[in-house]
């Protein structure tokens, strides 16, 4: 992720938050050619294979992110692939724009439009004054996004507000969608039925049949827009506890409900919108141009009242990241893991855990049980179960009490300040 991506821990890709003696080291980081059309500015952000600088063009002046992407190994290979893919295919004004690359042996550098409205829900906090018809605006512009990569048969498989970002601060700015590391499409896979079973995202935004590891489609995305118009509207998560068991058990039975501030204001036809796209079942799940179609968005919240949500959104989001930075504090996972694969092994509580990953085959050896089972991928690692704060990119194998598999999660070390 890059700028408009927010891999960092800071709040607006105009901020350095590293050192200016890191950034400015072109003969070890940054390549001769592409310095001599950028000037490194700032660095914005770091993420597990990537990390981020605010750069100005030499020509022009004008700013723009560039991303510089490891990929002398394979992990870091396949998400900067997936993203360059994608984001060659694509022009939509509710889109991040990739301006141009700059491909070398080792390293990937893009060159990205650069947002400096902040994320979505910030926009949200410090307006000060929240209505249901400035939440439809910020919807409409997202799903018109996810309409058109639909269209273009492309799934992003990751979204959340995090991946949400103003372009600049002003009133009328683009809303624009980020982030396609996971994304998967029709040209980015050569066997598409197995991408369509591969479970990926964060926790919390992940569809039912994803967390089930079924075969999945483009409805996935519509569940995580449906999770999203949730938190936009109230500031609280459909689906949060700080048991995964629990957690993915009120997912896959669509288990939520809507009590509590800022609830009572919110307008039934809202309410209707929210429960259309989180629907267990995705062949009855709208679809992007349904949800467009939905009366509450196509008429911007016409019929609903005016009613001022911004204190409950604003104290549910100020007691979530409280929350979040007490798990992180204590040892916690936190939000905002990858999930990556899901392997079906026998319901085992153990201490240590051992899988080995082939190309075609995954061995997962506890102490009291050992269980083959089929995936792809090429992963080796060694942990307990128990999942402490990571420092670095980090391989964990978590064994969920009363569920028939293991997920397989990789932990960005920005993890605990997202």
């Amino acid at each position: 992720t890059h700028p408009l991506m927010q891999e960092s821990q800071t709040r607006g890709p105009g901020a350095n938050c590293g050192p200016r003696d890191d950034i400015l080291q072109p003969t070890r980081q940054y390549e001769s050619l592409m310095l001599m059309w950028y000037d490194i500015k700032a660095l914005i952000g770091r993420g597990s294979f990537s990390r981020v600088v605010r750069v100005e063009h030499k020509g022009t002046h004008q700013p723009f992110a560039i991303k510089m992407m490891e990929v002398e190994f394979p992990e870091g290979r396949e998400v900067c692939t997936t993203e360059l893919t994608v984001l060659k295919r694509v022009s939509h004004p509710n889109i991040v724009h990739m301006v141009e690359v700059f491909q070398f042996p080792h390293r990937v550098y893009m060159v990205l439009e650069l947002a400096t409205g902040g994320e979505l829900l910030d926009r949200v906090v410090s307006k000060g004054h929240f209505t249901e018809r400035d939440a439809t605006k910020a919807i409409k512009m997202v799903l018109a996004a996810i309409s058109y990569l639909h269209s273009l048969g492309i799934t992003h498989r990751d979204l959340k507000p995090e991946n949400l970002l103003y372009y600049h601060p002003g009133s009328n700015s683009r809303l624009l969608v980020t982030d396609f590391g996971l994304a998967i499409s029709d040209s980015t896979s050569v066997d598409t039925s197995w991408s369509l079973r591969t479970t990926c995202g964060t926790a919390e935004y992940m569809a039912p049949e994803m967390v089930q590891r079924k075969p999945y489609w483009s409805a996935v995305d519509l569940w995580a827009m449906g999770v999203i118009s949730f938190i936009v509207l109230s500031g609280s998560m459909p689906f949060e506890d700080d048991s995964r068991t629990k957690l993915y058990r009120a997912i896959m039975r669509g288990k939520y409900s809507y009590s509590g501030d800022p609830w009572p204001c919110v307008s039934n036809l809202a309410k209707d919108f929210i429960s259309g796209l989180l629907r267990v079942d995705p062949s009855s799940r709208l679809t992007a141009e349904q949800a467009q179609q939905h009366p509450w968005v196509a008429s911007e919240a016409a019929t609903s009242s005016c009613t001022n949500l911004h204190r409950p959104i604003s104290h549910n989001l100020r007691q979530r990241a409280s929350r979040d930075s007490s798990r992180c504090h204590s040892g916690g996972g936190g939000h905002g893991s990858y999930y990556y694969y899901i392997t079906t092994i026998t319901n085992t509580v153990t201490t240590t855990t051992t899988t080995t990953t082939n190309i075609n085959t995954t061995t997962t050896t506890t102490t009291t049980t050992t269980t083959t089972t089929t995936t792809t991928t090429i992963i080796t690692t060694t942990t307990t179960t128990t999942a402490t704060t990571a420092t670095t990119a980090t391989i964990v194998s978590h064994t969920v009490p009363g569920f028939p598999c293991t997920l397989v999660s990789l932990l960005s070390h920005t993890q605990c300040s997202q």
